[in-house]
């Protein structure tokens, strides 16, 4: 299967759900070999049977994202299997306690800072230890427009995804002249899983934030893919440390 990633080995964490699991099917459909890592078996393992039903080729490989050792190995076992790690998307997150500032328990704010946080950390760690050895590599981390603009309730993912960006950013500059591209990609309001998690805490945040995004929907997983495949490929040569909104045209108002 040829295409924008051709011939790539990509790895691409969070694989079991909607973004990860679309991002995983478009890299596939773009020649990409997909390493697929989840905390939920099934749900991963799932993904790499929808890639491999499309004629792609993909594999499975468990990771608890938070796990230094877990992620350490993930990135291990793809070199061994296929000798490099051309792409990552670093994509496992989760959405927050959703409640005022004052009201989040510490405890609540210290997971969602795990789970967003120190996941791209370790993830960035081994990634790009790995490509500095091989001579290159890109790197596509999951952050979200709130990692550019603030949302209230949401204190402890705003903060996640501000530092996600950040991260991002220092990365792409620390590792710019040894070929290794650093990107984020800063998803709006997406139809997923996640955001219906969001909408039986607080009913009607669909509608609110469909109101946000002029195009007048929601986004779908799939466009957040094609975006990350982009950002992957050799066609963004000469992008790194840009953290690319695809919210609609929410953050142009």
């Amino acid at each position: 299967m040829g295409g924008l990633l051709s011939g790539k080995i990509a790895l691409i964490t969070g694989g079991g759900g909607d973004i990860g699991r679309a991002a995983s099917l478009i890299f596939a459909r773009e020649g990409a070999t997909v390493v697929v890592s989840d905390i939920n078996v099934e749900a991963g393992e799932e993904t790499v049977a929808r890639v491999t039903a499309q004629g792609g080729e993909a594999l499975f490989v468990k990771a608890d994202v938070t796990s230094e050792s877990d992620v350490k190995n993930a990135v291990s076992d793809v070199v061994k299997k296929f000798g490099r790690l051309d792409c990552a998307f670093n994509n496992a997150g989760y959405e927050g306690a959703i409640k005022p500032l004052t009201e989040l328990a510490e405890e609540e704010f210290d997971r969602t800072i795990r789970i967003n946080v120190n996941s791209v950390w370790l993830c960035l760690k081994y990634e790009i230890r790995q490509m500095l050895e091989q001579g290159g590599g890109a790197i596509v981390n999951a952050a979200s427009a709130a990692g550019l603009i603030g949302f209230p309730n949401f204190s402890d993912d705003v903060a996640s995804k501000h530092a996600v960006v950040g991260l991002t950013r220092t990365a792409a500059l620390e590792n710019a002249a040894q070929g290794v591209r650093v990107n984020a990609v800063c998803p709006g309001m997406i139809d997923t899983a996640m955001v219906d998690r969001e909408a039986e805490k607080i009913p009607g945040v669909k509608e609110v934030g469909v109101s946000l995004q002029p195009i007048g929907r929601l986004g779908r997983p799939e466009e957040v893919g094609e975006t990350v495949a982009w950002l992957c490929s050799d066609a963004a040569s000469f992008v790194t440390g840009h953290p690319m909104d695809v919210c609609g045209g929410g953050l142009s108002q």
